[in-house]
C-alpha cells in the first residue's frame, strides 16, 4: 500500500498539487483576538472578545531531483505559484490542503525557499520550503444603500467622540449608536474613554431591527 500524499487542490479549477515528499512534521497555531477596555483607575485593563483568528498551517517541505538530473525549481515552482492571483478573479486561489484526514481550506500566505545542493553547471537539485497556509473562510457581504454589511470591526475611541458620532462616521447614520452601544454594553453613550475600543456589529436593514 503506497503512502498516502499530502495534497493542495485549487478549490476553483480541482487543479492538484501534490508534494513531492510529505513533511516530517506541521504546526497548526490557533489564537483568539481580544480588546482592551482602559478604564482609568485599573491596574489591568479588562478584556473583551472579538472574534477568533484565523489558524495557521505552517511546514517545510523537501524537493529532491538530483537521480533525475533535473532542475528542482520546476517542482517547487508548483508551490511558490500559489501565491500568484488568477486572472479571474485577480486574487491568489483558495485551497484546500488534504493528508491523512485532516483538511483546511486556506490560501497559502507565505513561502520561503532555500536551495541546498547543485548539479555541476549549477542547477539547484535540492530545496526546502518553508510555507505557511492562512484558513479561509468566504464571508457573504451584501450591499444596501451604499453600506457594506458584513463582519463586525473594530474601532478606537479618539478624545471627544460619542457614540452617535462614531455611528456616524463608521454607518454613516448617526440613529445607529443604539446597536453599537447595546454591542459593547454601553449604559452612558456621551462617557467614552479615549484609547479604549468599540466593536461596531455589521450595518443592519432598517427593517430587520
Amino acid at each position: 500500500m503506497s503512502l498516502e500524499k499530502a495534497t493542495l487542490i485549487k478549490r476553483r479549477t480541482n487543479e492538484r498539487v501534490t508534494v513531492m515528499f510529505n513533511p516530517a512534521e506541521y504546526s497548526f497555531d490557533l489564537a483568539n483576538n481580544f480588546a482592551e477596555i482602559g478604564i482609568p483607575g485599573l491596574r489591568t485593563s479588562p478584556i473583551q472578545y472579538v472574534r477568533g483568528n484565523a489558524r495557521l498551517l505552517k511546514m517545510e517541505l523537501f524537493f529532491d531531483t538530483y537521480e533525475a538530473g533535473s532542475d528542482v525549481r520546476a517542482s517547487t515552482q508548483q508551490i511558490t505559484a500559489l501565491l500568484d492571483p488568477e486572472p479571474t478573479t485577480q486574487a491568489p486561489p483558495i485551497l484546500l490542503f488534504n493528508w491523512g484526514g485532516f483538511s483546511l481550506q486556506c490560501v497559502l500566505e507565505s513561502a520561503s525557499q532555500r536551495f541546498t545542493m547543485f548539479a555541476e553547471d549549477g542547477t539547484p537539485v535540492r530545496a526546502t520550503l518553508n510555507v505557511t497556509f492562512k484558513e479561509f473562510e468566504r464571508v457573504e457581504v451584501e450591499i444596501r444603500s451604499g453600506l457594506f454589511i458584513g463582519p463586525p470591526t473594530l474601532y478606537n475611541i479618539a478624545k471627544g467622540d460619542t457614540v452617535s458620532k462614531i455611528a456616524e462616521v463608521i454607518t454613516g447614520d448617526p440613529t445607529d449608536w443604539r446597536e453599537i452601544a447595546e454591542a459593547n454594553g454601553i449604559d452612558d453613550p456621551l462617557a467614552l474613554v479615549p484609547g479604549a475600543s468599540l466593536v461596531i456589529p455589521p450595518k443592519q436593514p432598517k427593517g430587520a431591527r
